[in-house]
């Protein structure tokens, strides 16, 4: 196994680990403690996201999330901040995590030594270029291990989404391109996407482009060309996320994946996390 593949199949066990935070009870608990609406879900979103940059503003926050739609970001950034400061989100965004992790398994006391090797890989991430994944990695590393082992996963996933970013914006596609050519070869179906904020004449509009781009068809599918491009993308975007893994090895990354496997298991079974996503995760197959 290469460093990239390794980089993908690491990704896959520690995405669905950071994920609950955006989902579960315990942070929806947090967040309305806190003064934000919780339905729809975007406030707490973004406020548990953008914290770690300080009070950003719009720009700041359409630039580092690049596939949602500017204007769908300014429905909620600034204000977010206006209903608590990023430094009681972040304290906040503890708390939930704690929570969330201590409803998920009976006895976080085991994920101690998973927390020492993702935090010795988090450590070990080149974080040049890559903003998200700097402030989470600035953060002081928490007391509790389970909370250790879930901020050492957010700063890998960030690492790992900001190398994203690049390899889109190497590949030439635009946030709203992105997301088309990423439903034409299947990754998600479209409607799953509409999260992100774009408009039909935006979505239509970016899909022309990628039509008079050769990479998709009349229906809106994936050319030759077009799937080529995304495997590219996906390539490019492992290969920017192997350093961690490389420097940890692939012994204690497998270790790693095995002390994983309880809290990952029981994130699935809990039914916090949506049943379709818009990541691809098990229907990208990288060549």
């Amino acid at each position: 196994m290469t460093f990239d593949q390794l980089a993908r199949q690491m990704w896959h066990q520690i995405e669905p680990v950071h994920a609950p935070l955006y989902f579960s009870k315990e942070a929806f608990e947090e967040a309305a403690a806190l003064g934000y609406a919780v339905e729809p879900r975007w406030p707490s979103y973004f406020a548990w996201r953008t914290a770690v940059l300080g009070a950003a503003g719009r720009g700041l926050v359409a630039a580092t999330y690049y596939s949602f739609s500017p204007a769908m970001i300014a429905e909620y950034v600034p204000a977010i901040w206006e209903t608590a400061s990023p430094e009681q989100v972040l304290e906040a965004r503890l708390r939930a995590v704690d929570r969330t992790i201590r409803a998920l398994v009976d006895d976080v006391k085991p994920l101690a030594e998973a927390a020492e090797l993702a935090v010795r890989a988090a450590e070990s991430a080149d974080v040049a270029h890559r903003p998200l994944a700097a402030a989470n990695l600035a953060l002081p590393w928490p007391d509790e291990p389970h909370v250790r082992l879930w901020q050492a996963y957010t700063v890998l996933r960030e690492h790992r989404g900001d190398g994203h970013l690049t390899a889109l914006q190497a590949a030439g596609l635009d946030g709203c391109e992105a997301l088309v050519s990423f439903a034409a070869v299947g990754a998600a179906p479209v409607a799953n996407f509409a999260g992100r904020g774009w408009s039909e004449e935006e979505w239509g509009a970016a899909r022309e482009r990628l039509a008079a781009r050769g990479l998709v068809d009349a229906d809106g599918m994936a050319t030759p060309e077009g799937r080529a491009l995304r495997n590219r993308v996906e390539r490019h975007t492992d290969q920017l996320a192997a350093g961690p893994w490389k420097a940890l090895g692939e012994e204690r990354a497998a270790l790693l994946a095995q002390l994983n496997l309880p809290l990952l298991g029981a994130v699935f079974e809990s039914g916090i996390l949506p049943s379709q996503t818009t990541l691809g995760i098990g229907k990208i197959t990288v060549t």
